[in-house]
């Protein structure tokens, strides 16, 4: 059994992307500036934003952080929107999410310049992706495809089950393993609440991404010998036994499931890592997208 190491191989991806801004510096480029936008005071997204921004320092990107109360409008966070749009010394951002409730995540998604939508979530990015253009592809299932190649995990002709059919992970998965590439050329099936016999489906499965948000929901007796299990959730379990008071568990009952895979990532350590470094590389791309 093979552990998916997230931790290690995004620490190896940010030495990769802070040698190719040394040489774009050494060429009089420009660097890469990526700026976030977080609305209200959310400690899940505070924390991310905060880790984001000391990816960007790692590997020499410039990175802006606009902190908007949780009170803003929604007229006020789309002007905030539009001055990153025309500003060209930004040349990607996020709007982390979630937003607070009285602002349509789906407006603002929509406002955001798709040439710098470096999450991939505007329409045009996901259309490009469903086609397999070249485009920015949503961080999560960026990163899941990246360990997956990094490890040289068999993916071609093998029958994949996604649990999970979210616009941010299940869905875009599901087409990307499905693609007529590396990491993909599998069979998919992507299941959701509705699915019937999902541990039916799931036992003939030779690959499991699960990313429901379930914590443990995937046990042993749902994953065949040799599979390779992929865990994209993460709660936080209160636990007065740890220093910080909770733990963090994924969608997979790991202890028990993970000595019956070929591979499997760990939570945590293992896609949640992945993730940022997809959005340096993300950021990364913006040169290169740009100039096509």
């Amino acid at each position: 059994m093979v552990v998916l190491d997230g931790k290690a191989t995004s620490a190896k991806i940010r030495q990769e992307l802070a040698e190719k801004v040394k040489g774009l510096k050494s060429e009089g480029k420009k660097i890469p500036h990526l700026a976030a936008i977080l609305v209200g005071d959310d400690g899940a997204s505070r924390t991310y934003v905060n880790a984001k921004v000391r990816d960007c320092e790692e590997v020499g990107f410039g990175s802006t952080l606009i902190k908007l109360p949780t009170e803003t409008t929604e007229e006020e966070l789309l002007k905030a929107i539009s001055k990153l749009n025309n500003d060209e010394d930004i040349d990607g951002y996020i709007v982390q999410l979630p937003l607070p409730k009285h602002i349509d995540e789906t407006k603002v998604l929509l406002a955001v310049d798709s040439k710098k939508d470096v999450d991939g979530f505007h329409p045009e990015n996901v259309g490009k992706m469903t086609l397999n253009l070249p485009t920015y592809i949503p961080a999560t299932p960026q990163g899941i495809v990246e360990i997956l190649r990094r490890y040289n995990v068999p993916t071609e002709g093998k029958d994949c089950v996604v649990i999970g059919r979210s616009h941010i992970v299940g869905s875009p998965m599901s087409i990307l393993l499905s693609q007529h590439n590396y990491p993909g050329n599998c069979t998919v099936t992507l299941c959701h609440s509705r699915t019937k016999n999902l541990k039916e489906v799931c036992q003939k499965a030779d690959i499991v991404v699960a990313a429901l948000g379930r914590p443990g929901f995937v046990t042993a007796d749902m994953i065949k010998e040799g599979a390779c299990v992929i865990d994209v959730g993460i709660t936080r379990i209160d636990d007065a036994t740890k220093k910080n008071g909770f733990r963090l568990i994924g969608d997979v009952d790991y202890e028990n499931v993970a000595p019956k895979c070929s591979f499997i990532t760990p939570v945590p350590g293992g896609v949640g890592p992945m993730t940022r470094a997809a959005l340096m590389m993300n950021t990364m791309k913006v040169t290169e997208l740009g100039s096509k």
